[in-house]
């Protein structure tokens, strides 16, 4: 019934669905749910340690007989200067007094690892489905590693040219990431955030460049976009801000709150929440220090001073400092149980493909 099937065969799932990997606000609980429903779901390991990883594939596996994935990040780990963190606490000061918190006292660094021989050994002994990565590939030596526990391999590309790059190194299916998706930019041959293509002028031409399946992301929140992402040759979509609003994500109610409020106009790019541009809803930081500065610190940096002020917001009831990652289409959200919000979007889909198809 799907005009192009290489997805679902090549995964084995239900439908072409891939659940974007959010990390911080999902847990194991949202990847069971989605691949109940009969998608890809998909982990965000980024911030999480090797036994935290070893101990949610676990809860997975024992909950679910589906296919699952693994993300991780490929960043280049950048030090923080002295004089980047003295600027930065200083661009800060204000809040800090504001809530009444010591600008001097010791923070725990911000976790967003890159992927490393540690983590390659966990994907060894778990052997996931399928590995993801953001932000380029790894290093070829654990790439082979990864290969050889049998594992699909995807990464996302921001760009023709990135695109062509992954197809060129043997991943199984490239993910189109256009600007309209939430969460940081997959983007790793260019930092030019202002020549991101749309989604949907992405698509059609990494289409044409590559050999492999390729998987839409960015700004499809319904069947509609998800039928629109295969007329324009995209062999299935992966989707992440529609999942945010559901029961299993782990949003706290300041933040579902501010979800539920945001409409087309309400995200922006920004690099002040961890440094690296990212797109989320518009919060009071992202207002007043941003949605760019040149004082946010390198990735993963910028996040490290903003927790003291996160924690004392949140307890607040707001999201003043929270990172709330979404699309342009978040405002087409619903507060759904993932399987069936997962169910619908693929019946959605079919339905408006039918009808395109007279």
């Amino acid at each position: 019934m799907w005009p192009d099937r290489r997805l679902i065969d090549l995964f084995k799932t239900e439908f072409p669905i891939v659940l974007g990997p959010m990390a911080g606000v999902m847990d194991a609980e949202l990847v069971i749910a989605a691949a109940q429903g009969g998608a890809l779901g998909s982990l965000p390991c980024a911030m999480l340690s090797v036994e935290k990883i070893r101990e949610q594939v676990a809860i997975i596996r024992q909950r679910v007989k589906a296919p699952v994935n693994l993300n991780f990040f490929c960043h280049t780990p950048v030090e923080l200067t002295a004089e980047a963190e003295a600027r930065w606490k200083q661009r800060l000061a204000g809040y800090y007094g504001e809530h009444r918190l010591d600008l001097a006292a010791p923070v725990n660094a911000a976790n967003r690892a890159p992927f490393d021989a540690a983590m390659c050994a966990v994907v060894e002994e778990l052997r996931p489905e399928v590995v993801s990565f953001h932000f380029g590939l790894p290093e070829k030596a654990l790439l082979d590693r990864v290969r050889a526990a049998r594992c699909l391999v995807i990464a996302s590309a921001t760009t023709v040219k990135e695109a062509v790059w992954l197809d060129q190194r043997g991943v199984d299916a490239v993910i189109a990431q256009g600007a309209e998706a939430g969460g940081h930019r997959g983007m790793f041959l260019t930092d030019r955030i202002d020549e991101q293509p749309g989604t949907f002028a992405l698509v059609p031409q990494v289409v044409d460049a590559v050999k492999v399946p390729v998987i839409a992301a960015g700004g499809i929140g319904d069947g509609r976009g998800i039928a629109a992402a295969f007329v324009l040759g995209a062999s299935g979509v992966q989707i992440g801000s529609a999942y945010l609003r559901c029961p299993e994500s782990k949003h706290t109610a300041a933040g579902r709150a501010a979800l539920a409020e945001a409409r087309d106009d309400s995200t922006v790019i920004t690099n002040v929440m961890t440094g690296r541009p990212a797109r989320g809803v518009q919060n009071r930081l992202m207002r007043e220090v941003g949605p760019i500065s040149p004082d946010a610190p390198p990735f993963p940096h910028a996040a490290t001073a903003l927790a003291p002020l996160r924690a004392a917001a949140e307890k607040q009831g707001k999201v003043d400092f929270t990172n709330l990652w979404a699309g342009q289409a978040i405002g087409m959200g619903r507060e759904l149980p993932a399987a069936e919000l997962t169910r619908d979007l693929a019946k959605s889909a079919l339905a408006r493909l039918r009808q395109m198809a007279g």
